[in-house]
């Protein structure tokens, strides 16, 4: 049975093992969201850090940080990266730790979610086109975004600068 639940520190490794191998052969991805992971963390910057794990051992990993909008904190996440270990994709995990991290989310008051993905996935999950968001060097469609309190914020998206190492 899948269970979903914070990471700890026992869990770094297999995190970092889990994103290799999901982004390996991902066509967008310079592989690299393990040491976006492990920057995030360093600098406290997680807002939530979840792990899915069966019997057979971690099976999926989501992360989520704050960003601004317009520069001003306003209670808006990231979620970044999602990822399923390649051999489970297609199970339904990917979609359960996005539920269950937008459930936390928004239990501590968050306004909002983005994301930076195939919008035909994330549309499946309740996300929208981000039209009010603007988001540098990024095409407006794969701009995406999910209320967690029956408002869409408006304006210039900020993302912890670990982002960068992604770029």
């Amino acid at each position: 049975m899948l269970q979903i639940g914070p990471e700890t520190p026992a869990d770094e490794q297999a995190i970092e093992a889990l994103l290799r191998a999901a982004f390996a052969h991902h066509p967008h991805s310079n592989q690299t969201e393990h040491l976006l992971v492990d920057t995030l963390r360093a600098a406290g910057a997680l807002s939530l850090s979840l792990v899915a794990r069966d019997d057979a051992g971690l099976a999926g990993y989501a992360g989520f940080s704050p960003v601004t909008v317009d520069g001003a904190d306003c209670g808006c996440h990231a979620m970044a990266p999602l990822a399923v270990s390649p051999d489970r994709q297609g199970h339904g995990i990917g979609r359960q730790l996005v539920e269950a991290g937008l459930a936390s989310l928004a239990s501590r008051g968050a306004q909002a979610c983005v994301v930076v993905g195939d919008p035909v996935w994330y549309r499946q999950s309740g996300f929208v086109p981000a039209h009010g968001l603007l988001l540098e060097g990024i095409p407006k469609e794969f701009l995406l975004v999910r209320s967690l309190d029956q408002t869409l914020p408006t304006g210039r998206l900020g993302f912890h600068p670990a982002f960068a190492i992604c770029a």
